[in-house]
């Protein structure tokens, strides 16, 4: 599907793509330069070519998968690939996979800074932004526009704050978690008025009042993958009242303004400072604790369930907190830990049926 569509969007708009792979990226860049940004989540499934054993087999199946995919030429409808310094094994692909050949596409890399909003850190990021974009200028054949970077950057403001909406009034979204987030997720290749229009239909959809009738919990974790495990939560009577996954909810910047009259480049380096808390940008583990205490207080939510990928360390450096964190409030919390299976293991599903018995179970003698 997402050839096909990139191939449309070739031939429709002259437009050129870019993979890129998870998580924080300035998407803002590519859209200004009239660039097609298509993310490459592992993919999901096996391996899908025979790259994936020239690393460990102990590196993440996000890593993996993608080596695998791309060394074996399956991203060759593309015109560059973008690799941000989301962890050492992401960024190491940035070599590895034209060292190792069947990739032959430029490769970029944006490599944002660890670490709080440091005066340091905004001069970094700002350095890195400049120099991404002189890349992307190559790529796109044209020079970056200020008020088109501008127009951009209220763009995906927007986009934004209607997902903002949309997830704040999840329990008022007569839709299963699954096709919602088959809507969500259609952001990572749509072109973003595409996108924007998407969300809007599904803001018109929140009802008055709340019409979910499962357990409402809270999700916490890298990639809604294999997207089964949104039809287990489903099917064990629950929905995911508010979201912490790196590729859904904790992108979304809220309540942040936009200068349209401003530097463009600063306003991007408000922007990623302002973004949620996120083990791949920063390791202050007591603020994302509070944002994360903060998610589950305003959401109603019964209980937890942590998903990360094995062997994804930016992740799982947070676990151990996260489990303290709310078992210090008494919080039932589920960890789950799975690998970019394309169906969800069936000792999984059990694990989340019980996990929501209990918490029905809870519910009813409360």
């Amino acid at each position: 599907m997402r050839r096909a569509y990139i191939e449309r969007q070739r031939g429709e708009h002259g437009r050129k793509s870019v993979a890129v792979l998870p998580v924080h990226h300035p998407k803002e860049l590519l859209t200004a330069l009239d660039l097609l940004s298509v993310e490459l989540w592992g993919p999901p499934g096996p391996p899908r070519g025979p790259d994936v054993g020239r690393v460990q087999s102990y590196v993440c199946a996000v890593a993996r998968n993608a080596l695998a995919f791309l060394a074996a030429g399956h991203a060759d409808v593309v015109d560059a690939v973008l690799y941000p310094h989301t962890c050492d094994s992401i960024q190491g692909l940035a070599t590895l996979i034209p060292d190792f050949g069947g990739c032959a596409k430029p490769a970029l890399t944006f490599l944002h800074p660890k670490g709080p909003s440091r005066p340091s850190a905004r001069t970094y990021l700002e350095a890195e932004l400049r120099s991404l974009a002189a890349s992307l200028e190559g790529i796109a054949g044209k020079e970056l526009e200020p008020e088109r970077l501008r127009a951009a950057i209220a763009l995906h403001r927007e986009i934004d704050d209607t997902k903002a909406r949309v997830l704040a009034g999840r329990a008022r979204l007569p839709l299963a978690d699954r096709a919602l987030y088959e809507q969500l997720r259609r952001g990572e290749f749509l072109w973003p008025e595409e996108h924007l229009a998407e969300l809007r239909a599904l803001e018109a959809r929140l009802e008055s009042a709340p019409v979910q009738r499962g357990v409402p919990v809270m999700v916490t974790g890298y990639v809604p993958e294999p997207m089964g495990i949104l039809d287990a939560i489903d099917d064990a009577g629950a929905f995911v009242a508010v979201d912490d996954w790196a590729a859904i909810g904790r992108r979304v910047t809220r309540a942040q303004t936009f200068d349209r009259a401003g530097e463009p480049f600063r306003a991007l380096v408000d922007l990623y400072h302002a973004a949620p808390p996120c083990p791949t940008r920063h390791a202050d583990q007591g603020a994302r604790m509070r944002h994360l205490l903060d998610l589950f207080d305003r959401s109603g939510a019964a209980g937890v369930i942590v998903h990360e990928p094995k062997f994804c360390e930016p992740e799982l450096f947070d676990v151990p907190a996260i489990k303290k964190t709310f078992a210090d409030r008494k919080v039932p919390l589920l960890y789950l830990e799975t690998e970019l299976e394309a169906e969800l293991p069936g000792q999984t599903v059990t694990r989340i049926e019980a996990f929501v018995e209990m918490l029905q179970s809870s519910r009813r003698a409360a």
